[in-house]
């Protein structure tokens, strides 16, 4: 027979901080609104102004501003459809094989630390284990490990393996040439921010709600799956769109494991080399970068509604 599922014991309840009422009530104020409206409409400009310029003709970027295309509009998609499709922005296909791989890159590169993030958060939060306050702390720890630290001993072991004099402790993984290696880094360094939110978040689960999971016979993976993860929605969407723009918008880890080659480089490796051929080239460069951005884009504001909730997950309580 299985070996019934513990809950790990509660701990002593930390007063709650006194609500700070003349700093809610200033953020709620009808200046505070008027000021997040005019910082939102200046931050939102940029982003305006490469939109309208990657939908003008290259002559009329040439000779004028973004902003005279409100008063004499000569706007279209043909900027777009010769980045995506033409050689004329100096890859043979246009970005289209690049989008392609920075959709494989990312949406890996996001789904797998966040289950290996969820399964370690659950079993840190509520399962009983010798060492598991210690092993917290040590994946905290791991937050302050630079990337850039680690990517060329990665790439040697990657490349060719570890060795211990004439001792192999890990063969060469024959990585060249495909994703492999992009995910692994990018899992490999999202964990252990993961796996803190999503403690911070799952800890906080009504413990009544997972004692009586218990005593109706569930075992932890059907606690895990019926009743955590769905509870754990708002943080593990936060989460997601951490990660999906970090992998999206990565240029070094992308150079380092993956390079130029166009059967695996993503979108960013290659705008970056062509910022200096094409650089004349604004209205392809601004249609470009603008694809670059859609999609993240459309991932923060499907995901939205969770963002606020799965950033304070642990902050407060009640």
């Amino acid at each position: 027979m299985s070996a019934q599922p513990t809950i790990a014991p509660a701990k002593a309840a930390k007063p709650e901080l006194p609500p700070v009422k003349a700093v809610r009530r200033s953020f709620s104020s009808p200046l505070a609104s008027i000021l997040v409206v005019a910082v939102t409409a200046l931050w939102t400009l940029p982003t305006v102004g490469l939109l309208v310029t990657s939908l003008r003709p290259k002559a009329d970027v040439a000779s004028t501003g973004w902003w005279e295309a409100f008063v004499h509009p000569d706007l279209g998609l043909e900027n777009y459809r010769s980045v995506l499709f033409d050689n004329s922005f100096g890859t043979s296909g246009g970005l289209m094989p690049y989008l392609v791989n920075s959709v494989a890159i990312s949406i890996p590169a996001t789904v797998f630390p966040l289950v290996l993030a969820a399964m370690a958060a659950y079993a840190l939060a509520w399962v009983r284990f010798r060492g598991s306050d210690a092993l917290f702390f040590v994946i905290f720890a791991l937050q302050i490990v630079p990337l850039q630290m680690s990517l060329i001993p990665l790439l040697r072991l990657f490349s060719g393996g570890a060795h211990l004099g004439s001792v192999t402790v890990v063969p060469a993984l024959n990585l060249k040439d495909t994703y492999l290696p992009v995910w692994l880094t990018h899992t490999m360094f999202a964990l252990p921010l993961a796996i803190f939110l999503l403690h911070n978040f799952i800890a906080q689960l009504p413990r009544d709600l997972m004692e009586a999971a218990v005593v109706d016979g569930a075992s932890h993976f059907k606690i895990f799956r019926s009743i955590v993860l769905p509870l754990s929605a708002p943080a593990l969407a936060s989460f997601a769109i951490f990660q999906f723009l970090w992998v999206w918008n990565d240029l070094l880890v992308a150079l380092t494991f993956a390079g130029g080659n166009p059967t695996v480089a993503p979108m960013t490796s290659r705008l970056a080399q062509l910022s200096g051929s094409n650089g004349s080239r604004w209205e392809l460069l601004s249609a470009g970068a603008f694809l670059s951005m859609v999609v993240p884009l459309a991932v923060f504001f499907a995901l939205q509604r969770f963002f606020v909730r799965g950033l304070l997950a642990g902050s407060v309580k009640g």
